[in-house]
């Protein structure tokens, strides 16, 4: 059984800044795909951060907190934008390069809910690969990496995690032992039809921490980003809000630039307000167009972005891009502190699969990339902090479980259907209770099983069963409209509640009958 001092399980940003920082010591990375599929590769703003004269932390913390719908953890926030920075400068000294004038100044941005320019990007419109490239390679030769390698769940005994159980693409079980172990695998995209998310996006880190008695929390909040490439019915790919920054408008069918009386930032407007304004118009019968005609160094600012319309057949000359909302970040996530810790001794979690509280109920544009960078730094600091001792471990004696019981699950794509239709950018009630049922109707398969028992496919869609379930019944119990969920039922947000957090804390909290 191979050990390590420390397992991270993911490799975008925060796992990569994490190990980075880590470096010093015996570090086993795993991840689901190739390290080159993450969702962090495919972050195409930048990174927001007060690197200007005229800007400050204190203007970023409020963008984030208005933004947030003052359901943030005020504290970790202040972290965020303080040492964003620094980060960034850091980065630079150690030969990260952003985009910059003839003058050496960073190019700076506006993005949505943002009050300055201060959205720093590298490669145009290819931020997250640009710097995700940078860390790996910064990184790579101090780090043990597996990759196509799927953690399927975590090695618990009394009440600390000592490991991880992997399979590989051959389907064969592994296990791995480790003093720590960070989970850093990202959100859930792909329990939605239309998402920005890479594929391989399956909830399956959040799935699993829960399965292992670890607080979940605030999954109700979803971020549908406004503007996805809209082809034939499908979203084919994100259409970042820089755009917008850059002074593109959002139009109908008739070229009504419906934003400028919804909102008093207009086109800029916080992601969930924009999102639900898009869908009301779709839902009216209009498509829905970004007008970049007055954009004239459009394919020069944004070559990623004009790649993918011409792989798609889009006319960039005729200055309109088909865009609908597409599920595109979780704010909730695994309950964490400043320093990555959660209710389980030796786990830890950071980025996307975490919830630090740093994104409150809907996440200010370019947020993301900063966090990987913030608090997988923070986590590694404290993790060097602790002693890096094994503990002794015996495999348990799995219970059997008659398989033929359990083998009639739904498709990915019927999850994505109720999700779509029932979880969405608008919610009700009686919606929300027919999605929590349909998800109940599948948990006796999902409890407490043995991962040896199942395929990979198995598992991938008990994973998001997982999350589809935790998100719907996280979702009905918040009785209000905040960020980034709606409830037609309840449209106007709850002063009095908007500080309670819905914490799944254990199974039979949750789960009568598991």
């Amino acid at each position: 059984m191979p050990q390590t001092d420390v397992i991270i399980i993911g490799s975008g940003i925060a796992a990569l800044s994490a190990a980075y920082h880590m470096r010093d010591k015996h570090v086993t990375m795993i991840t689901k795909s190739s390290w080159l599929t993450s969702n962090s590769m495919l972050a195409q703003g930048g990174i927001a951060a007060a690197v200007h004269k005229k800007d400050s932390w204190k203007n970023h913390y409020e963008d984030t907190i208005v933004a947030g719908c003052y359901h943030n953890d005020n504290k970790n926030v202040e972290y965020l934008v303080q040492d964003g920075p620094l980060e960034i400068f850091d980065w630079c000294q150690k030969g990260m390069i952003f985009d910059c004038d003839k003058n050496g100044q960073f190019l700076l941005g506006k993005e949505g809910a943002h009050s300055h320019h201060r959205i720093i990007h590298a490669g145009g419109d290819a931020t997250g690969k640009e710097l995700t490239q940078f860390l790996f390679h910064s990184t790579k030769s101090s780090i043990n990496l597996i990759e196509n390698e799927v953690v399927v769940e975590l090695i618990i005994q009394n009440g600390e995690c000592l490991g991880v159980y992997t399979k590989n693409n051959k389907g064969m079980l592994e296990r791995y032992q480790a003093s720590k172990t960070i989970i850093a695998s990202g959100g859930c995209g792909a329990v939605y039809g239309h998402t920005s998310n890479a594929d391989v996006i399956t909830g399956d880190g959040i799935a699993m921490a829960y399965r292992s008695g670890v607080e979940i929390v605030d999954m109700e909040f979803i971020q549908f980003h406004p503007t996805m490439l809209h082809i034939n019915g499908k979203c084919v790919g994100l259409i970042s809000e820089a755009v917008r920054g850059e002074g593109a408008k959002l139009i109908n069918q008739d070229g009504e630039n419906f934003m400028k009386d919804l909102h008093h930032q207009g086109d800029l407007a916080p992601r969930d307000v924009v999102s639900r304004a898009i869908f009301e118009q779709m839902k009216n019968g209009s498509n829905v167009y970004l007008d970049i005609s007055s954009l004239s160094n459009f394919s020069t600012r944004f070559p990623t972005i004009s790649n993918l319309c011409k792989q798609h057949g889009i006319d960039l000359s005729i200055g309109r891009i088909p865009v609908a909302p597409g599920m595109h970040f979780l704010m909730g996530g695994i309950r964490t502190n400043d320093k990555g810790e959660t209710n389980i001794k030796s786990l830890f979690a950071v980025g996307e699969a975490a919830c630090t509280g740093v994104h409150g109920a809907n996440r200010l544009a370019s947020n993301s990339l900063l966090e990987g960078l913030v608090f997988g730094k923070r986590v590694a600091n404290h993790i060097l902090t602790l002693p890096l001792e094994q503990t002794a471990y015996t495999d348990p004696k799995w219970e059997t479980f008659e398989k033929k019981k359990f083998n009639k699950w739904p498709s990915k794509q019927q999850i994505q259907k109720i999700m779509t239709n029932y979880v969405g950018i608008q919610r009700t009630e009686a919606e929300l209770i027919d999605a929590v049922k349909w998800f109940e109707t599948y948990q006796p398969s999902f409890w407490d099983f043995n991962v040896k028992d199942f395929t990979m496919d198995e598992i991938e869609i008990i994973n998001l069963l997982t999350v589809g379930w935790l998100i719907a019944s996280s979702a009905l119990k918040r009785t209000e409209s905040r960020g980034g969920h709606f409830r037609l039922d309840y449209p106007e947000s709850n002063d009095n509640e908007w500080k309670q957090k819905q914490i799944f804390r254990t199974r039979a909290e949750m789960y009568v009958g598991c």
